[in-house]
């Protein structure tokens, strides 16, 4: 009978660690206008070919190699592309959302879990038959020692992949924070692939949780699911890199961002408020709190200071409300009966026809046009009931 050296599921461990690779080259030679994220994806879609290298090595009956490498180096290389891989991911979606990320030196804590679990390793002399749960005589490793280190390569990812959805989620408090408009198509993206990780790397955790409460089949078939949804991931974040990664906004440094603790002077509060209410700065297209300082003078944490204390919002929101009362104030004159909603959007700062309605609806509580409706109604009653 013929024997097959590679199952499916091993075709895809293997497809998955050869595209891997693959991308990693093309995105090391592909101009970038900024490659500090490009370098960070690289090293995590390295890191993603040796764990799935190491997990075909470990559990292909078929495939063997040289004993000694199987048995007592592939735990290490497993393993400690399996703790690298939460870090690496975080790492490169940190780079995504702050403005020129430089790894220094406390980025190295990071590499904290992945020495501790390979010291845990050559301490116990844990081998390949151990991590299989293959008895072998003479030696007595704990099963619940290994079950443990397992259940530690998933746990820790899956901390790194909630700690880059809470990332992406104070990124997104921070563009609201210095603009005035973005676009919400590649946060979105990011975001969504951001959960996607965690959705996957959670499931990894709970395949290991329940193969010791499931038959050994079933484990496979779930263990099996996992590799192909890290396919697709591999593709997925490869993609959103060239597609959309470059044309995220950049947020200012973190140190820069610190608001002043004691209260914003009347005359920091005077320049702000005059600045939109008289100057009107606000029709300024795609506003970002840098360009307002500028206009008033004064220092981006006083501004912040100002707008975050004294008028309780952030600058997104400060802004767009500013918007939405003068196109308020367009679309109930009268005077302005042939200009169309793009026009009145337009010449009240907005540059996004969704970003306009959605404003204006949460504001005024009903939609452009029928605000028009209402407020040139009873005028135009008025004039009608005049003699």
């Amino acid at each position: 009978m013929k024997e097959y050296v590679f199952n499916i599921p091993d075709v895809v461990l293997l497809m998955t660690a050869a595209e891997c690779l693959l991308l990693s080259i093309f995105q090391l030679v592909l101009p970038q206008r900024e490659r500090n994220y490009a370098l960070l994806l690289t090293a995590f879609l390295l890191i993603v070919a040796l764990a799935s290298t190491c997990t075909l090595i470990l559990w292909n009956d078929q495939f063997t190699l040289w004993p000694l490498f199987e048995q007592h180096m592939v735990p290490y290389l497993l393993f400690a592309a399996l703790m690298l891989k939460g870090p690496a991911f975080y790492l490169y979606v940190s780079a995504l959302t702050q403005q020129n990320l430089r790894l220094q030196r406390h980025h190295a804590l990071h590499l904290l879990p992945a020495v501790v679990m390979l010291l845990c390793i050559a301490i116990f002399g844990l081998s390949a038959d151990d991590l299989r749960h293959i008895a072998v005589a003479g030696q007595g490793i704990p099963s619940g020692l290994v079950d443990l280190v397992w259940d530690l390569s998933t746990l820790v990812p899956l901390a790194y992949a909630l700690a880059a959805v809470l990332l992406i989620r104070r990124y997104r408090g921070e563009l609201k924070d210095e603009y005035s408009h973005f676009s919400t198509e590649e946060l979105s993206w990011l975001s969504g692939l951001t959960l996607a990780v965690t959705a996957s790397w959670g499931w990894t955790l709970l395949v290991h949780i329940l193969a010791r409460f499931s038959s050994v089949a079933l484990a496979d078939y779930l263990g099996i699911a996992d590799n192909y949804i890290t396919f697709i991931l591999v593709n997925a974040f490869f993609a959103y890199t060239l597609t959309y990664a470059h044309r995220l906004l950049d947020t200012r440094p973190e140190a820069s961002r610190e608001v002043p603790e004691e209260e914003p002077s009347d005359s920091a509060i005077d320049r702000v408020r005059r600045a939109m209410e008289g100057d009107k700065v606000f029709l300024k297209k795609n506003l970002n709190l840098e360009q307002f300082s500028e206009r008033v003078d004064l220092p981006a944490k006083e501004v912040s200071a100002v707008i975050n204390k004294h008028f309780g919002t952030n600058f997104f929101e400060f802004v767009n409300s500013y918007r939405v009362e003068e196109a308020k104030a367009l679309l109930a004159d009268a005077k302005n009966a042939d200009m169309t909603i793009l026009d009145i959007l337009l010449q009240s700062g907005f540059n996004s026809k969704s970003a306009f309605h959605r404003f204006f609806s949460r504001l005024v509580g009903m939609s452009p046009t029928e605000y028009r409706k209402q407020t040139r109604a009873p005028r135009e009653e008025t004039s009608v009931a005049q003699p």
